[in-house]
């Protein structure tokens, strides 16, 4: 029997073409989508006030009759004012809304409200209400959304508000059975002194009155840290499915390492190693020669010798007949990459390409052919090296460099086009070992902590939005000083 998680979200009440567009456009499909998108805010509009009792200056919540409404016209051509008297025991209060003509389909006299809004002095020295949330009271024992609650408050899809959102999300609420099935094991569930998901779901959406305002928009409810706990538990499930599946693959080739080996990869060091280099060095090679194929996550700051290390594994696996891929984030940082491994292997016997988004067509169609021969044994890109119409003849080890800019599936698109081969990502991100754990849990780690004799610290500077003025000024100076600036643009996908 299905819970309803699973229904297309064009079945619920008020969905039709345009707002199902909205919905699928910000991601959202089904009435599950829709229950996991949750609110940015709340605002506690429970404490209705009476009429008599109103200041002006803050947001207030009154419940009463309208006395009668209607449409104004105004001077400006096209612009009409909605106006309704609304009285209560204790007074009445005039209430306004500013070109919205449709109001007149939606209210009329006798009707009960429940308003939330802004409420200032009109000129005349009476109290107005602006623009104020609403909601019709169809019988007194009738159930408010949008007022007389803590109500949560949405980011804006397309056409969709706040308002509207919360009533799509009550009606998916209503459709669902509360014994949707849960993700999480009861027993670590209920160790956690954590609610049921239907329960968590609808508490987070709609909190039970008293619920401390505060303790909401900071997350931290028992309903909403157990979605917290959800999300991230089953992100580990997920990095723990691809742990175990890449170590019951088992790639084409796993690479051996003697004596000639050693000394090609000798013949391109231009340095000798420091300790960590060395290190890593040994644990990727170690790596290589097992026939699971390697996933391992390389640290160290900018300038601590990452790509002397990713390319010495590069010379190691092209000995051994394989290709490498190498991939950067940018073009300018693939160029640059290019132009470093070009001139380390310049005395090799190694072919290097770069291939990349600009690449002209005929040259590309050409690298493209000699990379599916196999007479390139190196190429360096960006994104373009994961297209589809991309054959590789023997690709033996990936090396991806800034590996948080690529998406898994980027990922796993460039590893399917060899026998699963050897994958070495990098960063100049410092990672600590429990967010690695986390987010790179299927990944082992190698860290440089030290960096080669002669290099300078690192000094890495943030200033905000407000301060790029200052980064101008910096890079300016750099540039009349005879020194070289360059910016990243980090784009990943293609422009349309």
């Amino acid at each position: 029997m299905s819970d309803g998680l699973q229904t297309p979200l064009q079945f619920l009440k008020g969905v039709g073409p345009r707002r199902a567009a909205d919905l699928a456009h910000a991601g959202l499909t089904t009435i599950e989508d829709l229950l996991y998108r949750f609110p940015l805010r709340y605002e506690d509009r429970s404490h209705l006030q009476t009429i008599a009792s109103l200041r002006p200056g803050q947001p207030v919540s009154i419940a009463g009759r309208i006395v009668h409404c209607g449409l104004r016209a105004t001077r400006r051509p096209g612009f009409r004012i909605f106006e309704a008297l609304v009285k209560d025991d204790s007074g009445t209060l005039r209430v306004t809304w500013l070109n919205q003509p449709f109001l007149r389909d939606v209210f009329a006299a006798g009707q009960q409200v429940v308003l939330f809004g802004p409420l200032e002095m009109r000129g005349s020295g009476g109290l107005q209400l602006t623009n104020p949330q609403y909601e019709i009271i169809e019988d007194e024992e009738g159930e408010t959304l949008h007022t007389g609650r803590i109500v949560p408050v949405y980011e804006k899809a397309g056409t969709l508000t706040a308002k509207i959102q919360r009533r799509l999300i009550h009606d998916a609420l209503e459709r669902v059975t509360a014994d949707i099935a849960d993700p999480l094991p009861e027993a670590l569930r209920l160790r956690h002194g954590f609610p049921a998901r239907y329960a968590a779901l609808l508490s987070t959406h709609f909190p039970p009155e008293g619920t401390p305002v505060p303790v909401l928009n900071r997350y931290g409810t028992a309903a909403q840290r157990r979605l917290i706990f959800e999300e991230a538990y089953l992100f580990q499930v997920g990095v723990l499915a691809r742990r175990e599946r890449s170590a019951s693959e088992v790639k084409g080739t796993a690479v051996t390492v003697d004596d000639r080996i050693r000394a090609a990869a000798r013949a391109v060091l231009p340095f000798r190693l420091t300790d960590g280099q060395r290190t890593s060095l040994k644990d990727i090679v170690d790596d290589m020669q097992k026939p699971a194929p390697m996933n391992r996550l390389l640290q160290g700051d900018v300038g601590a010798g990452k790509t002397i290390v990713a390319l010495l594994a590069a010379v190691v696996a092209m000995e051994n007949g394989l290709q490498v891929a190498f991939m950067a984030p940018t073009e300018i940082l693939a160029e640059q990459q290019f132009a470093t491994v070009s001139r380390l292997l310049q005395g090799a016997r190694f072919r290097v390409a770069l291939l990349t988004g600009s690449t002209k067509s005929a040259a590309k169609r050409a690298q493209r052919a000699d990379i599916e021969r196999g007479d390139v044994s190196l190429v360096v890109g960006t994104h373009a090296l994961v297209q589809g119409d991309i054959a590789f003849h023997r690709l033996g080890l990936v090396i991806i460099d800034e590996q948080h800019r690529f998406g898994v599936l980027q990922r796993a698109s460039l590893r399917e086009k060899g026998l699963h081969p050897d994958v070495l990502v990098m960063t100049a991100t410092p990672i600590p070992r429990t967010l690695a754990l986390t987010v790179y849990g299927d990944l082992d780690t190698s860290v440089i902590r030290d960096l080669p004799p002669g290099r300078l610290p690192i000094r890495t500077i943030a200033k905000p939005e407000s301060r790029r003025d200052d980064i101008y000024q910096l890079v300016r100076g750099e540039i009349d000083a005879g020194r070289q600036a360059y910016i990243v643009y980090p784009l990943v996908e293609a422009s349309a």
